[in-house]
């Protein structure tokens, strides 16, 4: 896992949590699974541009600002 992936997978955390939202509200949010959630912040999934733009819209947060 790069230095990148693991900083998407802190912020993507940081972002829920600030919004005090568990895995399943982001997954409804975003249209996703609560498992593909769960994967994705356990860093077993490289997300795809479609499922970044779903998580950013979701969570109200540009995609760059997503992965920064």
């Amino acid at each position: 896992m790069t230095q990148d992936h693991k900083r998407f997978i802190m912020h993507l955390k940081v972002l829920r949590a600030q919004r005090g939202w568990s895995q399943v509200a982001l997954s409804k949010r975003a249209g996703l699974t609560k498992e593909y959630i769960a994967r994705l912040e356990l860093g077993q999934h490289d997300p795809s541009l479609s499922t970044l733009t779903k998580l950013a819209k979701a969570l109200k947060v540009s995609v760059g600002e997503l992965l920064e």
